[in-house]
Parts: C-alpha cells; structure tokens; sequence
C-alpha cells in the first residue's frame, strides 16, 4: 500500500485506462533517492491487467555501454524484430548487437524502437517502466525519448522514474515531494515514543525509504528517545549511513560479495561468483533484504544499497575487486564481455596504462558498429586519461570529441577538441575537430563566431590539404551569410581564391554568394548561377546539394530549389542523417511556400522545427521558426504569424543570426501589409538589413511605402530589386519588376505586362497580387469593368491558396466597384480541411505509400499513421484509400 500518493497513482491509471482505448502517454516521474519512484512504479504494474508490461533499470556501471539499457527493457520483444521496415530492423539489430551492420543514426535506432514498441502492442496495450532512468546509457536515452515523444495512437505507455542528470525536454513531468505528516507517521513503528516519530518525521523531510530504514538503524537509547539535537546530512546520506551500517554488521564473505555485486553492475551471477563472491554469502546478504537474487540475476533492492557497498569499501579492496571482475570476464561468453572488462581494467588503472588504453580504444570501435556514439566518446575519453604519449593522447580526444558531437553532445564534443587540437597533426582530423567546434557555435545560434572559428584554424589545414581548405571555406561564407557579415565572407573568399581548388562549384557559389553580399548584384548572380548550371550534382553529396538548393533561392529559381531539397529529405530519412536533415526540411519548406503550396510548407516546416527541437539546435529552432512565421503571413494566420515571428526574431538578435531575423521581419512586414497597415508594414520592411531577404522583400517594401504615401521611400527597393531581376532572368521576378514599377510609376502597360509575364509563373500568389494592385489602380480610374475582372481573378487565387487576409482585401475592393463577391472558399484545397500531419500523411498514402512507408518518413509509428487517415477519411468523405488519390490531385497547386 502506498501512503500519501493517491494523485499520483490516479495519473498513473489515467494513463493506463486510456491507453485501453488505444492512446498512448508518457510520464517520468522525478525526484530524489527515496521518494518513492520505484514504488509507483510497482503500483502501475500492478494495475496494468490485461497489458503486456516491459522493464527496465538503468545501472550506474553500465552507463557507458551502448544500448545496453535498450536492449534489458526490449529483451522479451526481440523475436519480432524482423517484423519492422527493413532498415529499422537492420539499425535496432545493429545497435542491439544482433547484427553486424551499424545503424546510420540514432534517431533511426528510435524510430524503430517506436515501431518495435507498436507491434508489441498490437491489437492491446503495452506499459513500459523505466526505473533509474538516470542511469542508462546516452543511446538507449535517445532512442527511448525519441520514441516517447511521437507515441500517439499505439496504446503504448512509457513510464521513467528518475532523479536529476535525466534530460526528457518535451515530456510531461511529475515531480514528487516528501509525504505530508499523516502518511510519513504511518510508514513508522508504532511502537516508537511520540517525540521519536515527530523527529523522523522532521529529519526525514517526507522521504519514504528514510522513514522506513532510518527506525531500524536506531540504537536502544535512540528509540527511547535520546537523539542527538542536530541532523546535519541531508537524507540520502543519512539513509546510506545506515545501509552501510547495516553492511558493516555483516560477516566478511557477504560483505564482499556485496562490494563486488556493486563493482559489477551486471547482476549476472556466474560472473559474480566468477569474480569471487560466494554463494554463502550472497545468501546471507539477501536474508538481509539487501539484494534480491531471482534465478542467474542478482539485484540490490535499492540504488543506495549499491552505493553505500561500494563506497564503504577501502580504495585498495575496490581495485583488487575490479582486477577481479576483469579477470573474470576474460572467461566469459557474453557478447558485450570484452567491453566490460576494459572499463573494469581501467577503474583498476593507477596511472597511464598503454595496454588498457588500447583495449578501451577496442571497445569505442565495438560501439561504432552498434552506432554507440555517446559510447565511443566516453571509452576514447578515459583511453586519453590513460595515454602517456602527449601526440597519441591527442588523436584519442580527437576522436572522442567527433563521437561526442555525432551524440548530439555539442558542448562536450567541443571541449575535447578544444583539449586535442595542439599535437594533432593530419589534416582530415584538425578540419574535423574545426566543424565540430563551429559546428556547436553554429547550432547554439552563434554563425559568426562558427565562422571565425574556421578562420583561425584553416591555414594549419591549408598547409597540409588544399581541398579540405576550400571546404573549410565554404562553410565559413555559409556561416558569414547566415551571420550576415559580409567583411567575413570577404576575408573566407580571399583566402579560397588562393587554393587550387577555387574553381569548384561550391567554391564558385561560395565566392559568388560573397559578391552579391557585399552589393555586386550582377557579378554574386553570375557566379551562383554558374555553379549551379555548369556541373553535374551527382557527386555533391547532402551538404554539396544543401548549399546548391540555398544557391537557387537566391537565384529565384524555386521549383529547381524545391526539386534539389525534396531528394536531400528522401535521402536523410533513407540514410538516417538526422542532423542533416532538419536543415533540409526548413529549406525545403521555404522552397515549398515559395511555389504556394501553403499546406505542405507548414507541415514540412512543423517537422523540420520538432525535429530541431528534438536535437537541441537553437539556431535551426530560431531559422525554422521565422520561416514557418514568413509561410503563415502569406496564409493570413495573425496570430500564429505574430507569435512565431516575435519568437524568432527576438532570438536570432539575441544571437546575432541576421539571416533569420530577415525573414521574420519580412513575415511581420507581409503580414502588417495583408492587414492593410502600410506604415507597420514599412517599419519592418525597412528593418531588413542588407541581406539576399533585403532583395527578396524588396517588392513588398516597394507596396508598402507607395500606399503610406511616401513614394519616395521607395525607389531604393524598387532599384535593388529591379538589379536583381535583370540578372536572373525569372518570368516570376519580370512580372513582379514590372508591378512595383506599375505601382511607383501609375502606369497601366507595366500593369499589363506584369499579368501577361505570370501566364508561365508557378507562383499564382504573386499573380493575385499583381492582379490586385492592378484592379486596385483601375477602380480609382474609374474603369469599374476592368477592374471587376481583374479583381475577380486575384479574389479566386487568393481564396484558393486560402491566403484570407488578401482574399479579404479583393472582396472589399470588389463589393466597392459595386459586385457582390462570392464567400470565402478554398474549393481548389479540399485538404485544407485536415491537420498538417493528417495532409502529410494523406499525401503519401495518395501516393501508394503503405502505413509502415509513411511512418518511415514522418518518424511516426504505423499505428499513428492509421490513426490519422482514419480521422481523414470522414473528413475527405471517402471510405478508401483508392479514393485518396484524386483529392491530392485536386489539391495539388495549394499543397
């Protein structure tokens, strides 16, 4: 019975009765030793009848072997493994050890550990308890949270229990406190004086394990109520004092057996014994209640019983006890034998040790075929410590450092390769340990300083390798633009027209990316456009193609952007390059809103920024979050536009992340002209520094000084824009030129020739535009005819991309020349009816895609993916897949 729990215990049958129904939760409780986690742990087990119930714990000595806590929670699921996707089933076999193929990423491992815990549920429900959550390793944490942040519709629940150094952002938390007077009282002896109890209570603070062992540790003249005055431990300290107590009353063989079940971590008992406990004595310390032994696995009732063992052994009998359990392993036959024994070896080290150094080494390469990159980090970490010579200590932290940034683990990896980077000498390491450090930079919001970075270490890569210097470079402008520091950019380029490599194309597009930076309009496009047209991209591989798809949004030419970027995505979800492919998504979105297929933009860009999220890169967060704000202006979503574009900016000019805040500005700025507030609209418009944004917004900045009634304010933008245009040579950026002079100038052929340069366009925004102002111009001359065919055609446009704030603005400027406008609609996007992933999702099935394709690339479960046609279908009014395909057709120019 638990005391004093009782909201606690209805969330946790909250969960379960609606994962009967088929919807999944997640929780992790938290909280310090003591309180109680294990035990509401115990209570949901106890009332999950009728679900099939995973376990696991994590263990303090097994934290830095990959997947290990993975593979103890799914171990009863195994078998149906092969059930998954196939290259889901080759990851988890991989990471798990099953297989000799090592997943590509981590966040693959996840999805199919998402999928695996799905198919375990099948046709019921499955809890899942994850106790001393804390303690697991970083890889089967990164698999478990992915997996818990997507549960939807599996009837899956997934339950951590946890203390502090868990990291599950995103998770709902249920954090426990000490129990209140009553429940703490019931949980004591009765038999113990009233001013004993009032003391415990007091000095317990509420926690329950203190409460029940401390009554125990009391001596005669305690119970009977002489206490010291003073409790100067906090209580897990003072709850392991009396474990330890209790430990040092026990005979010499159960005492070691204890201190060498603690060393161990394994609970396996042949290793145990192996090692030198006896079989009396592990007897003796389980009659203790200390540990539990339930067949071959031994296990200590409680993490501080662990501690206290092996804490209150001497140093000296700790090292004699891990040479033990070395010894130990050498014999043994299980497959992750060899690591444990390194890291044995190298708790018992003293010193530098060469010979444990490389066997630490060994096992970081283990780690690599299960994808344990966390893994491999911590073992060439600790193969430094032990490494005497200053030049190979140097490339072991090298490599611990690229392990580490591949975990996600940017501040460590950055650390270590700051501490590597003096005595390595090859140049493929010191340009990897550069981008891991500007890499952290980067992703933390800070472009320039990534930027700089790579500045001060190229010429020590130059001297060495040419063509890892141009790379090097090129990633430097990258992180200029972003930045949106042209004197960078400047200084990378100079130093790029040097090496023999400068006449790549991605140099080529670097340098002409830098032109058109520092205002040579002309000369930037010319270069871009060179290396966009003059080599084949076959070999350009994700980051090549990254930089050539941001190359045609500079250049205005979208489709072929939306084309490049749109086979980056396929390739990351095929390969699992999660990293890459967050910023592949925001680019394609941006591509995506770009061509007017609204509805596809937001759902790309939504999973592009939780994917972000999910891999703690702010300044992904920051540039997706602007760019999904810039794709609801056009939409006419005020407040989801206002909030997301206030977020955004605000945080990239925090970071200075110039790039993002352009574009946020730019959604504020459309969104105050859509709202007809020309004035607002100017003051954000003309925010927007000096970026390649500066000339995309131009036409927008050019409307709105004209209807404030400062013409004047707009001849700059006008000429900038009209610069552009001519060098790139676009139908779409023709027509656009030829209304923002229509507008400045008041002249109806600039106005004709702006509609007849869209007939080829794929953007039908832009023509509603132009149809408006045009329609706009010829009411106020009086032409009510020709302005109601104009205006009818741009309030069509607009209420068929579902862009209402515009729509809005053709209806007012209709019913003024004396029409009656139809009301609003989106007849052309019957999927406007639907939730961004429910479209995604209905999109791919229209396309043949099978439940378990679609949740491959949407990192969803198979079960959501059915979830959510099903509450499409009704929705669609279809009954069928079959009948899915023409609706996406119908929808195809909205998206």
């Amino acid at each position: 019975m638990l005391h004093g729990r009782a909201g606690e215990q209805g969330e946790i049958e909250r969960l379960l009765a609606e994962a009967g129904t088929g919807r999944s939760g997640t929780l992790v409780i938290r909280g310090p030793a003591g309180i109680g986690k294990s035990a509401l742990l115990e209570h949901a087990a106890g009332r999950a009848a009728g679900m099939r119930v995973l376990r696991g714990v994590g263990v303090e000595s097994e934290a830095t072997l990959p997947f290990a806590a993975l593979h103890l929670l799914l171990r009863t699921g195994l078998d149906r493994i092969h059930t998954l996707p196939d290259a889901q089933a080759r990851a988890l076999n991989g990471a798990l050890g099953l297989g000799d193929v090592a997943p590509e990423s981590r966040f693959l491992v996840g999805l199919a550990t998402l999928s695996l815990l799905a198919e375990l549920a099948g046709d019921g429900a499955l809890l899942c308890l994850i106790d001393d959550a804390h303690w697991f390793d970083q890889a089967s944490i990164d698999a478990l949270v992915f997996a818990a942040r997507r549960l939807e519709a599996e009837g899956v629940v997934m339950i951590f229990a946890a203390r502090a150094g868990f990291h599950a952002v995103g998770l709902p938390e249920l954090r426990l406190a000490g129990l209140d007077g009553a429940a703490a009282a019931a949980l004591l002896p009765a038999d113990l004086p009233p001013q004993v109890r009032e003391r415990l209570i007091e000095e317990s603070d509420g926690n329950p394990l203190a409460l029940i062992e401390l009554p125990a540790a009391l001596s005669a003249e305690q119970r009977a109520g002489r206490l010291s005055p003073v409790g100067a431990m906090p209580v897990a300290d003072r709850v392991q004092d009396a474990f330890q107590a209790q430990i040092a009353a026990l005979p010499e063989p159960a005492r070691t057996a204890l201190l060498i079940s603690a060393a161990d971590g394994s609970g396996e008992l042949e290793t145990l014994v192996g090692a030198g406990a006896s079989l009396d004595g592990l007897g003796a310390a389980e009659r203790n209640r200390l540990i539990e032994i339930k067949g071959s696995a031994v296990g200590f009732r409680h993490p501080l019983i662990r501690a206290a063992a092996y804490q209150s052994a001497p140093a000296t009998r700790r090292l004699a006890v891990h040479r033990a359990l070395a010894d130990a392993l050498t014999r043994s036959p299980a497959t992750d034998a060899a690591d444990r024994r390194a890291w044995h070896l190298a708790a018992a080290a003293l010193g530098p040790d060469e010979d444990i150094a490389r066997e630490l080494e060994e096992a970081a390469e283990r780690a690599r075929t299960r994808g344990g990159h966390a893994a491999i980090a911590a073992a060439y970490e600790r193969a430094a410590e032990l490494t005497a010579d200053p030049v190979r200590r140097s490339g072991r932290l090298a490599a611990a450092a690229l392990a580490a940034s591949d975990a996600g683990l940017m501040v460590r990896a950055s650390a270590l390769a700051d501490s590597a980077t003096p005595e390595v000498d090859d140049a493929d390491l010191v340009a990897a340990l550069l981008q891991v450090r500007a890499h952290r930079e980067f992703e933390l919001g800070a472009p320039l300083a990534a930027g700089r970075i790579i500045m001060d270490g190229v010429p020590r890569v130059a001297a060495r390798s040419s063509e890892r210097a141009t790379w090097l470079l090129v990633e430097a402008i990258r992180c200029a633009w972003f930045a949106g520091d042209p004197r960078l950019a400047e200084e990378a380029a100079a130093r790029l027209r040097t090496l023999p490599e400068s006449d790549s194309p991605l140099a080529v597009g670097a340098l002409g990316l830098t032109r058109l930076m520092g205002g040579d309009i002309g000369g930037g496009i010319t270069l871009m456009a060179e290396a966009v047209d003059g080599h084949e991209r076959a070999g350009l591989g994700v980051p090549g193609l990254t930089f050539t798809a941001t190359l045609c949004l500079v250049l205005g030419r979208a489709a072929l952007g939306e084309e490049i970027t749109g086979g980056v995505v396929a390739d990351c979800q095929r390969s699992g390059m999660i990293g890459w492919l967050a910023n592949a998504l925001q680019d394609h979105g941006f591509a995506q809103g770009w061509l007017c297929r609204y509805g596809e933009a937001t759902a790309t860009l939504n999973a592009g920024l939780r994917l972000a999220t999910d891999l703690g890169h702010e300044h992904r967060i920051t540039h997706l979050t602007c760019s999904l704000a810039w794709v609801l202006a056009h939409l006419g979503e005020v407040q989801g536009c206002r909030a997301k574009a206030e977020e955004g900016v605000a945080s990239a000019d925090r970071q200075g992340m110039v790039l993002a805040a352009a574009i946020g500005r730019w959604a504020l700025g459309l969104l105050e002209l859509g709202l007809g507030r020309p004035d607002a609209a100017l003051r954000q418009l003309q925010a927007i520094p000096a970026t390649s944004i500066a000339i995309l917004s131009a036409p927008d900045q050019v409307e709105a000084a004209v209807r404030s009634g400062r013409p004047a304010g707009a001849r700059e933008p006008l000429a900038r824009y009209l610069a552009w245009a001519r060098h790139i040579r676009q139908p779409s950026s023709d027509a656009i030129a030829a209304r923002c002079r229509a507008l400045v100038e008041e002249d109806e052929a600039h106005f004709a020739q702006a509609v007849h340069l869209h007939e080829d366009d794929a953007q039908p925004y832009e023509l509603a535009r132009t149809r408006l102002a045009y329609g706009e111009w010829l009411r106020r001359a009086r032409r009510r005819a020709d302005a109601r065919a104009q205006l009818s055609g741009a309030l069509e446009i607009f209420d068929r991309l579902g862009a209402e704030l515009w729509a809005e603005r053709a209806r007012a400027e209709l019913r003024a020349t004396g029409d009656v406008p139809a009301a609003p609609r989106q007849a052309g996007d019957p999927l406007s009816v639907l939730t961004p992933q429910e479209r995604q999702v209905v999109r791919l099935a229209a396309g043949g895609a099978s439940n378990r394709d679609i949740a491959a690339q949407l990192f969803l479960s198979p079960r959501t993916v059915g979830y959510h046609l099903y509450k499409a279908f009704p929705k669609l009014g279809v009954t069928s897949r079959a009948q899915l395909a023409a609706i996406a057709r119908s929808s195809s120019v909205t998206g």
